[in-house]
């Protein structure tokens, strides 16, 4: 059954940046578009960046030109560079396919990581 463990989040300053990776399993994945979605306190979970099965990309309008998705077939991951965060960025983030995997009838969702960025 799919599996899902994103990490590398954490606490930075303003400016900074951050590498956060994700871990697929139990999924054939490289057919699949992947994608990074966050969900700030007291908002909807929305989708940030997405990458196709070959490489193309997709960002949101708030992260283009900060963000970068990337992933490798071979070892199952996706990742997302994160750079110049702002603090409008802190937010759990989440590694899926778009749309989710799905797992007994329900949208399956790992663990997220935790972003936070201070001003």
């Amino acid at each position: 059954q799919v599996q899902l463990v994103e990490s590398g989040g954490g606490l930075v300053q303003a400016g900074g940046s951050l590498r956060l990776s994700c871990a697929a399993s139990g999924v054939i994945f490289s057919i699949n578009v992947m994608g990074w979605y966050r969900q700030a306190p007291g908002k909807q979970r929305e989708l940030v960046a997405t990458i196709g099965s070959m490489g193309s990309t997709n960002y949101a309008d708030s992260v283009k030109g900060r963000f970068t998705i990337s992933r490798d077939n071979a070892k199952k991951m996706v990742y997302l560079q994160m750079n110049s965060l702002k603090p409008e960025d802190t937010a759990v983030y989440y590694c899926n396919r778009n749309p989710p995997y799905v797992r007994a009838g329900l949208d399956y969702w790992g663990q997220g990581t935790q972003v936070t960025v201070s001003s």
